[in-house]
């Protein structure tokens, strides 16, 4: 297939780049710079120069395209509707482009805000419609194309998608545990993540894209409980630091905005995933990356 893929540079985009173009399949990658086209090309993508702004790109792309695969997210913390709305208005304009063709539509959610008191499973439906809501409401907007002859599929990502050269929530932690002298957890540090490889995960989006029925929600979930105790802990020794609990109220001052996160249990399952597509992750857990420095040099 030639797949077109937005946020084809980030950290799960790259990988999923390099797992479908050595696995056969040919890629078209959303572009924001000259150093992003040429990081695409240099792997044998081609690109194509635009942002989710530029929906005229985006329906391009995905005309041009056997299956779409939409990552990217602005995740603009300072102004989380802006993200919200633009999210909607990506995904709208790649379903319109994709409408009628009976193509892959793979696209991008979170586990968080699903449900309480339980791991999230793949059954659960997301609680958010519409521009103003999480995400955009993206989730349930792109599931609406299934109606329309598309083949939606729902990827949700674990809050942690780990590896070496990781950008986001533990890198974060790791940053705030250096800038404060000490690896901190929230209260008593019983809320936790679910987490997965980024390798595991790039695998997992090219078997949903290859083999995945319309209106299919998939999870990126190898561990389903670490608790931030823990993760904390963990990077207390890759670290050399000593590990504290921080109270609630001060989490944010202590982490930044990723203390809120931090504060909050979000795990899910993937029992149903792993029958559906026969996936078994098989790359190191959230703890040994942390242990063997894949965070240390961040």
């Amino acid at each position: 297939m030639r797949a077109f893929i937005t946020g084809a540079t980030g950290w799960i985009g790259s990988a999923v780049v390099d797992e479908l173009l050595s696995t056969g399949h040919q890629v078209i990658g959303l572009a924001r710079s000259e150093e992003a086209e040429r990081v695409l090309t240099a792997k044998g993508a081609a690109a194509l120069r635009g942002d989710l702004d530029g929906l005229d790109a985006l329906r391009r792309g995905a005309a041009r395209a056997d299956a779409v695969i939409h990552l990217a997210n602005k995740h603009d913390w300072g102004d989380q509707a802006g993200s919200n709305r633009a999210e909607h208005a990506a995904v709208e304009a790649l379903g319109d482009a994709l409408a009628g063709t009976g193509r892959p539509f793979m696209v991008a959610a979170a586990l968080s805000g699903l449900v309480e008191g339980r791991p999230a499973t793949e059954a659960d439906a997301s609680p958010a419609f519409g521009p103003d809501s999480n995400r955009g409401g993206g989730e349930n907007l792109a599931l609406d194309y299934v109606a329309k002859g598309v083949r939606t599929v729902i990827m949700r990502f674990a809050p942690s998608v780990h590896g070496r050269r990781d950008w986001g929530f533990v890198n974060f932690l790791t940053t705030a545990a250096r800038e404060r002298g000490v690896s901190g957890y929230v209260g008593d540090g019983s809320a936790a993540w679910s987490a997965v490889h980024r390798t595991d995960t790039a695998r997992l989006v090219r078997l949903g894209m290859e083999r995945a029925p319309a209106g299919t929600r998939l999870h990126a979930v190898a561990e389903e409980a670490v608790t931030t105790r823990e993760i904390a802990e963990a990077i207390g020794r890759s670290l050399a630091l000593p590990v504290v609990s921080v109270a609630a109220e001060n989490a944010g001052a202590h982490f930044g905005f990723v203390g809120g996160f931090f504060a909050s249990t979000m795990t899910a399952t993937s029992d149903a995933t792993r029958r559906l597509l026969s996936w078994e992750p098989s790359g190191p857990t959230l703890i040994e990356d942390i242990d063997t420095g894949a965070y240390a040099m961040v």
